[in-house]
C-alpha cells in the first residue's frame, strides 16, 4: 500500500534541477501545482557544457512566470553540508527529489573522486537532512547500471544487484542501501528509481544519441560499441518525469513490526521502455531523423562515418527493464517508442543549434 502525499501548496525540493531530468520535472511541477513552492538546486559544473544547464533553466524561469507555484533556484552542491542543511533549516522541504549526482559510467573510471564526492557524501547530507526535518517523502535517482552484467532479462528490481561494473554503478547501490538503513532507522518514506537510458531534448550531451548528433553534425566519425551488439532500453523523458510525478504522490506506507520498530518505508522501482532496441537500429533511426529535421543532408554518407569498435570498459551489452512494480503500484508504463523521441529530440537539436555544427 501507498501512503498518498498531496504535494500542492508544499514545498519540494529537487535537486539536480536544471539537469536534464530535474529541469523538466520542475517544468511539470511548475505547470501542474495549485500552489506552494518548488525548489531547484543545482552547482552547474562542468561536466557538460553549462549553456546547456543555463538554457534549461531559463525554460524552468519562463514556466514559472504562469505558475500558481513559486520558484527558488538555489547554486550549491549537495556535498556541502552546511548548505544542504540550511536549505532544510530554511525551506523544511515535505517531498524531496534527489536527482543531483554525478553521471556517466565511463568518466567514473578516470574521475572517481567526484562520483564520491557527489553521489555518497552528497546523498549522505541529504538522508541526514532528512532525518532531522523528516520529510512526507524521499525520492531519489538510482540507475540500470546496478543490474551489472545481469544475464537474466528482463532485469527485475527482485534481482540480486551485488556486482556492479563500474564505480558509477556501485555508488548507485550503496544510495540504495544508504537509503534502507536511514527508512529503517529513522522511518523516512522512500522510494528509489533505476532508470533506464534516458533520452530527450536538451538532454545530456555524454549520451550517445547526443554525441553521435554533435559527431555526424562536424562530419566525423562515430564510434559503435562491442560492434554494434548491444541492446538498450531507451526511455524518453516526458515518460521518466511521468514516472517521477506519479511516485512522488505514493510514500511506501510506515508500519512497525512485531519487534517494536519500524518496518523500512522503501521501495525500488524501475522505469524503462521495456523494449530494448538494438543500438545499429537506434541508430538508423536517429540518422533517419537527423536527415527529416535537416541537421543532416539526406545524402549524408552513414557508411562512412561510423566505425565499428570492442566493448568500453565499464559498459553491459544488455539493458532491459522490467518496469511492472511501477504498473502494479502506479498505474503507469513507459509507452513513448524511439521514433517519436529521436523525432523530438533531432527537431530540438535543429532549433537549438540552428546553423551551427554540435
Amino acid at each position: 500500500m501507498k501512503q498518498r502525499v498531496e504535494l500542492n501548496g508544499k514545498t519540494i525540493l529537487v535537486t539536480g534541477s536544471p539537469g536534464f531530468i530535474g529541469a523538466n520535472l520542475v517544468m511539470r511541477l511548475l505547470k501542474e501545482l495549485t500552489g506552494g513552492v518548488v525548489i531547484s538546486l543545482d552547482n552547474m559544473n562542468d561536466y557538460y557544457d553549462p549553456a546547456l544547464k543555463e538554457y534549461r533553466l531559463g525554460l524552468i524561469e519562463e514556466a514559472a512566470k504562469s505558475s500558481a507555484a513559486r520558484h527558488v533556484f538555489i547554486r550549491g552542491s549537495i556535498a556541502d553540508r552546511a548548505l544542504t542543511d540550511q536549505v532544510f533549516d530554511t525551506y523544511q522541504p515535505a517531498v524531496v527529489v534527489n536527482l543531483a549526482a554525478q553521471a556517466g559510467v565511463r568518466y567514473s573510471i578516470d574521475h572517481p573522486d567526484t562520483y564520491i564526492e557527489s553521489n555518497l557524501i552528497g546523498f549522505y547530507n541529504i538522508l541526514e537532512a532528512c532525518r532531522h526535518h523528516p520529510a512526507e517523502h524521499l525520492v531519489y535517482a538510482s540507475s540500470s547500471s546496478v543490474y551489472g552484467g545481469n544475464k537474466k532479462v528482463p532485469f527485475s528490481t527482485e534481482d540480486k544487484v551485488d556486482n556492479p561494473v563500474s564505480l558509477y554503478a556501485a555508488t548507485k547501490k550503496s544510495n540504495e542501501l544508504l537509503a534502507h538503513s536511514y527508512s529503517k532507522l529513522y522511518n523516512i518514506p522512500s522510494t528509489g528509481l533505476r532508470f533506464f537510458t534516458v533520452y530527450g531534448p536538451a538532454g545530456r550531451p555524454d549520451m550517445f544519441y547526443y554525441s553521435a548528433t554533435n559527431r555526424l553534425s562536424r562530419g566525423e566519425k562515430i564510434q559503435i560499441f562491442n560492434y554494434g551488439n548491444c541492446k538498450r532500453d531507451f526511455t524518453y523523458i516526458d515518460d521518466i518525469v511521468e514516472g517521477v510525478w506519479r511516485v512522488m504522490q505514493g510514500a511506501p506506507e510506515k508500519a512497525t513490526g512485531e519487534d517494536g520498530l519500524p518496518i523500512p518505508p522503501y521501495s525500488i522501482y524501475n522505469i524503462g521502455g521495456g523494449t530494448p532496441e538494438n543500438l545499429l537500429d537506434y541508430i538508423r533511426t536517429l540518422q533517419e531523423e537527423l536527415v527529416r529535421a535537416g541537421v543532416l543532408s539526406p545524402d549524408y554518407d552513414f557508411e562512412g562515418h561510423r566505425e565499428l569498435v570492442a566493448m568500453q570498459p565499464g559498459d553491459v551489452p544488455v539493458t532491459y527493464a522490467d518496469s511492472r512494480g511501477l504498473e502494479e503500484d502506479y498505474g503507469f508504463r513507459p509507452s513513448i517508442g524511439i521514433r517519436e523521441g529521436l523525432r523530438k529530440f533531432a527537431e530540438w537539436y535543429r532549433e537549438y543549434y540552428g546553423g551551427k555544427n554540435g
